[in-house]
C-alpha cells in the first residue's frame, strides 16, 4: 500500500474513532462523573503520546517517536506533580529531562531504521539530560528538599570533563 494511502486511512479512523469517543461522552453524561473520577488531566496528555505512537506506528513513520517521548515524558512529569509525588516548583530542574526525552525519541526511531549514527545521537542527548538534571537538580533541587546528588557533582563533573577530553582525542587520532 503507498504510503500516502496508509496515511490518510490512519488519520481517517483516528479522527472517527476520536469523534466516537466525545459523541460517548455527549450521550452518555455519567462518562463524564466516571472520568473526573478515574483520571486526572496529565493522562490525556499521555492519552496524546500514546496517540502519536499510533500514528507513527500506523504510517510507518519512525520520526514520530520523537515528539511522542517528549508529550509522554512531560504528561508524565505532570501526572506526578498533580498526584502530589513532586511539587509544582520542581519545574526549576526538571524541564533538563526534556532533552532526555528528544534522546529517548531520537534513539527509538534509529534503532526502528537502524540507523547508528540516530541511535548515537539519542544517547548522547540522554547523557547531556542526565546532566544538567544531575547539575540543576544538585544547585536548585536542594532548596526544595529533592536530589540528594549535591555532594557528588563536583566528581561528576570531572569524570564528564574526563570523558569529554578522551572522546575528542581519540576522535581526533581516528581522523
Amino acid at each position: 500500500m503507498p504510503n500516502q494511502k496508509r496515511k490518510s486511512i490512519t488519520s481517517g479512523l483516528l479522527l472517527i474513532l476520536l469523534g466516537l469517543v466525545f459523541l460517548a461522552f455527549q450521550l452518555f453524561p455519567g462518562l463524564n462523573v466516571w472520568a473526573d473520577q478515574e483520571f486526572t488531566w496529565p493522562l490525556s496528555i499521555l492519552m496524546v503520546a500514546v496517540g502519536l505512537l499510533v500514528i507513527g506506528a500506523l504510517t510507518g513513520a519512525a520520526d514520530m517517536l520523537v515528539p511522542a517521548s517528549i508529550v509522554g515524558g512531560i504528561g508524565g512529569i505532570l501526572y506526578f506533580q498533580n498526584a502530589g509525588i513532586l511539587t509544582w516548583e520542581s519545574w526549576a530542574f526538571l524541564w533538563t529531562l526534556i532533552p532526555g526525552f528528544v534522546g529517548i525519541g531520537v534513539f527509538l526511531a534509529g534503532l526502528l531504521k537502524w540507523n547508528r549514527k540516530e541511535m548515537g545521537d539519542g544517547l548522547q542527548s540522554l547523557l547531556v539530560s542526565a546532566v544538567l538534571f544531575l547539575v540543576f537538580g544538585s544547585l536548585i533541587g536542594s532548596v526544595f528538599g529533592y536530589v540528594p546528588f549535591t555532594n557528588y557533582l563536583p566528581i561528576l563533573l570531572i569524570v564528564l570533563g574526563i570523558y569529554l577530553l578522551a572522546r575528542a582525542i581519540l576522535r581526533g587520532a581516528q581522523s
